[in-house]
């Protein structure tokens, strides 16, 4: 069955299907519309719908649904995902897992509500205290806001750590047919370690305060092995006509829907381009990427170059230092990336 709806929308329809209890939510542009159909659908389903007073309550709110094991979610913005972040390390440090969407809307500051990636470093890179980082998935259309809330609830719960579907405004508010999944996730059976207030789960305790420094490291220690397991285990990414490509666009989100048809129409043009898209961002799929890295690389981004810098971070970690570095293509403060400009771009380099 296909249905026509805002990728905001597909959100939800995804978190039904993966099983969600709850929404716990404020309302925010471009991301209202998240919250607007879960008050729709998750109390017609038996599920709960709750507004809270503000990002920081709506936070803390998933704190105790996933302590509890529940399957609960947001979404926001990116002042709210700021707002967010002190809740965030929280459930991190306690491994508790739950899901949030940042639809992400230009700044700095109050900005405005067209699209941006400015987002990137906050939500990558764990803008709040402590040595913690989410999953990061970033879906490139309607139909993967979907599928990768789905997939974003699978892994916060496989891993138990907060997990972030990072959009923009752009793939929040198009419209596009949406496959609907083709039946409910089962349940999760969270009862070794949640608090439920039953016999079985008593004796389970979720807790960040370690007054007793080594103890404090160890924990420490504890999460950056379970960050390297992932790092092992979960790289996503996908590939389009790179296999002869001398120069290679890196974009994610919207951005990389424009840069898609930029290496059509530079093929167009006798350029033999090739587009790499990461959907995990945290862990970032450098083992698809390292075996591209000796071709011309530009990063397409929505931001300052925040992404950029993340590419040539884990490629010199990898040992990869591509000569010539890594071009840059972007727009800021709202303004979406055109075709020609990405087109120009390359020829005028090449």
């Amino acid at each position: 069955m296909t249905k026509f709806v805002k990728g905001n929308e597909a959100v939800v329809i995804g978190a039904l299907y993966a099983g969600a209890e709850g929404y716990f939510g404020y309302p925010i542009t471009p991301a209202s519309e998240v919250a607007h159909k879960a008050a729709e659908y998750f109390p017609a389903t038996g599920r709960i719908f709750v507004q809270g007073e503000s990002e920081d309550a709506v936070a803390y709110m998933l704190y105790g649904a996933g302590a509890a094991g529940c399957r609960a979610l947001t979404a926001t913005s990116g002042p709210g995902f700021s707002l967010m972040q002190e809740a965030i390390s929280y459930m991190s440090a306690t491994d508790i897992p739950t899901v949030i969407v940042d639809v992400m809307r230009a700044g700095p500051g109050l900005g405005n509500v067209y699209p941006e990636q400015a987002d990137y470093g906050q939500v990558v890179h764990g803008g709040g205290h402590g040595s913690y980082r989410c999953i990061v998935l970033a879906p490139g259309s309607v139909q993967e806001m979907c599928d990768l809330t789905m997939l974003a609830f699978e892994k916060a719960f496989e891993y138990r750590t907060p997990t972030v579907v990072l959009a923009d405004g752009q793939l929040g508010q198009m419209m596009e047919p949406l496959r609907l999944p083709k039946g409910e996730a089962a349940p999760v059976d969270t009862s070794a370690w949640a608090t439920q207030g039953t016999p079985e789960t008593r004796r389970n305790l979720l807790t960040s305060i370690y007054l007793d420094a080594p103890e404090q490291e160890r924990m420490n220690v504890r999460l950056q092995a379970k960050y390297a397991r992932m790092d092992r285990e979960f790289q996503r990414s996908e590939a389009y006509r790179c296999e002869d490509a001398d120069v290679i666009l890196l974009a994610f989100g919207s951005s990389s829907r424009v840069a898609r048809s930029a290496v059509d129409a530079l093929r167009a043009d006798g350029v033999r381009a090739g587009l790499f898209r990461p959907i995990t961002l945290s862990p970032f799929p450098i083992d698809a990427l390292k075996p591209l890295a000796g071709r011309r690389l530009w990063a397409v981004e929505m931001s300052c170059g925040q992404f950029r810098d993340d590419i040539t971070l884990h490629l010199a970690k990898a040992g990869i230092l591509p000569s010539g570095g890594i071009g840059l293509i972007n727009r800021m403060g709202g303004m979406l990336i055109s075709v020609k400009d990405i087109v120009r771009t390359v020829k005028e380099a090449l």
